[in-house]
């Protein structure tokens, strides 16, 4: 399986592109500044091809017509204006490939699921961004994409027991939910592997 990834040099990217390696697959690591990307050393180095890729300049976005899925790992960082999501969302979305998008649990249809105290974290950690996130989410679902509304994230290792669960089948926890970055990168790999979510919103447990 040939796999991309969007925002490979992030902390998510960086393990999905890891993890997509120790499962065999090729990688294309898309990300913006080639130069400064550390890709995996040692004998997995030969199954990654890096590529320059900035969604905000969606003209000079490369062709993924070569690989089965991509996976989104991008985030809003720092010196970012607004759009960057939705712009995100649009590339991939007419790059006809399988995608899957990670999106955030408290944002649009997601607002209030992971509980009260949850939410009210997340309007003090990222309120400027949620709607933007909501928008690039029905931007990425309309293209049938599979997006993980992912709850808060954490250093830790791949959990035995993760999976996924479609948003409304998710009962409202009382204390916050949160899961590991191994764990999400995993599940996200799962679905770009079988696609048997394709146009949902899911959440991802542990």
């Amino acid at each position: 399986m040939r796999t991309a990834v969007l925002g490979a040099s992030g902390k998510v990217g960086r393990l999905l592109v890891d993890q997509a390696l120790e499962r065999g697959q090729q990688v294309v690591a898309l990300v913006r500044a080639p130069d400064r990307y550390q890709a995996p050393t040692s004998g997995k180095a030969g199954r990654i091809e890096v590529r320059q890729a900035d969604v905000l300049q969606p003209t000079t976005f490369p062709d993924l017509s070569d690989v089965d899925a991509v996976v989104s790992a991008i985030g809003i960082s720092k010196g970012d204006g607004p759009g960057t999501l939705v712009a995100g969302a649009k590339v991939l979305a007419g790059a006809g490939v399988r995608t899957v998008w990670l999106g955030a649990l408290g944002s649009g249809v997601s607002t209030n699921a992971g509980g009260r105290i949850y939410q009210a974290i997340m309007r003090l950690a990222v309120g400027k961004e949620l709607a933007e996130k909501a928008e690039a989410d029905q931007v990425a679902l309309k293209a049938g994409a599979t997006v993980f509304h992912a709850p808060d994230l954490w250093v830790g290792p791949i959990s035995p027991t993760r999976r996924i669960v479609p948003l409304a089948d998710l009962k409202r926890p009382l204390l916050p939910p949160r899961i590991s970055r191994a764990s999400l990168a995993s599940l996200m790999l799962d679905e770009a592997e079988t696609g048997h979510h394709t146009g949902e919103i899911v959440v991802p447990l542990r």
